[in-house]
């Protein structure tokens, strides 16, 4: 208990509730220890009593504009008339008066000064909790690249350089194929610009049949995975028509092919 006690009173909660900037949980909290725990009201007190020393010792004048609200406003109050009488006003009561507004005034500025700092620290936080996100990024970034690296070195990855034929003879992907944990990755290198309406499609070729493994974007130059195919024969990258269905590459749409050693 003294260690959660402890905790509390050096969290900061009691300065910003004195100071009113507490969210409605954390007042419940803060008064909940207060009412239960003899330390905490007596730090209170002792908080409540230095804001009063700080606020008197910070005081200035009141702002013209409040005085002359408060003048304006005394000048539209219906004056009514009483019977003259010859008590003077005490002097104390005046100079008690003034006091009262020149508080009044400190007691705004600093209320005014004490939410700009709460703003102030809202954006510190905010900008830390945006420089943390981006610190998060950054790292899962670099544990992907850094599985990449270790999957492209590993010795059972083998790697394939796929060249394009007279139809394409810009296009380089390279694939790294790694038997052992059954993954595919490719490079593209280069692609050359197609028609709207055409793509790259990358095959994988079985002892029967040809299986699609996905379009090939040419703006994405990242490494990326195609589905791993077991027993592949070879590789092949087709120029197809967007809106066509084919099951299978045809030799007149291939422009790039390779054949991948027995796994």
């Amino acid at each position: 208990m003294e260690k959660k006690l402890h905790t509390f009173l050096h969290s900061g909660l009691i300065e910003k509730y004195v100071l009113g900037s507490t969210t409605a949980k954390e007042s419940l909290e803060v008064e909940h220890y207060i009412s239960t725990y003899p330390e905490v009201e007596a730090e209170y007190m002792k908080l409540q009593d230095n804001l009063e020393i700080m606020a008197k010792a910070n005081a200035v004048e009141a702002p013209k504009f409040i005085l002359d609200a408060v003048f304006e406003d005394i000048k539209e109050v219906p004056v009514i008339t009483l019977p003259s009488t010859k008590h003077k006003t005490p002097w104390y009561s005046i100079a008690a008066s003034i006091a009262a507004l020149v508080f009044a005034g400190s007691a705004l500025l600093l209320f005014v000064h004490n939410k700009a700092l709460v703003r102030e620290n809202q954006v510190v936080v905010d900008e830390i909790f945006d420089l943390r996100n981006d610190i998060k990024k950054n790292n899962d970034r670099l544990d992907e690249v850094m599985r990449q690296f270790m999957k492209l070195n590993n010795p059972e990855t083998e790697k394939y350089v796929l060249r394009g034929n007279e139809r394409a003879k810009d296009l380089k992907t390279v694939a790294y194929i790694n038997a052992v944990d059954k993954t595919s990755m490719i490079d593209i290198v280069e692609l050359p610009q197609l028609p709207e309406n055409q793509n790259y499609q990358i095959w994988a070729e079985l002892q029967d049949r040809m299986v699609n493994l996905g379009i090939l974007d040419p703006s994405n130059k990242k490494l990326q995975s195609i589905p791993y195919m077991e027993n592949a024969l070879g590789l092949s990258i087709t120029i197809e028509q967007k809106d066509s269905h084919n099951n299978a590459a045809t030799a007149e749409n291939e422009v790039a092919e390779i054949s991948l050693k027995n796994n």
